[in-house]
């Protein structure tokens, strides 16, 4: 397995976020993104997870909740990656992938886009 601190994980995390375009990150609401070493023990391969509610099913109702949480999970992706250069572009991947399920993206079509 390749080797990465913690630290080193969350900054390409960070930087990822940074290349998201500021016309996105404008409409993005409510939403916090962390990073966790594994995933749940039932899902041991999960590179990343969105929890919440989609920008696209939220009505008048949606006030006073907790943000939306995004979580992209450090070990399997360094599992899955032999370069720190894959490291960065999965984390992309996978910071996109989840930003899209908060604006309401489903998997189908990510697959379509490359981001599956």
């Amino acid at each position: 397995m390749l080797e990465m601190t913690r630290e080193e994980f969350e900054e390409l995390v960070a930087e990822a976020l940074d290349r998201i375009p500021p016309e996105l990150t404008r409409l993005m609401d409510n939403v916090a993104v962390f990073v966790e070493d594994e995933p749940p023990a039932d899902r041991p391969g999960l590179l990343g997870l969105y929890e919440g509610t989609p920008l696209t099913e939220r009505g008048e109702w949606y006030a006073g909740v907790l943000p939306d949480r995004i979580t992209i999970y450090r070990g399997p992706t360094l599992r899955g990656c032999r370069t720190r250069e894959e490291v960065v572009e999965q984390a992309e991947v996978t910071v996109v992938h989840e930003i899209a399920h908060h604006f309401g993206i489903d998997d189908e079509r990510l697959d379509q886009l490359g981001y599956g």
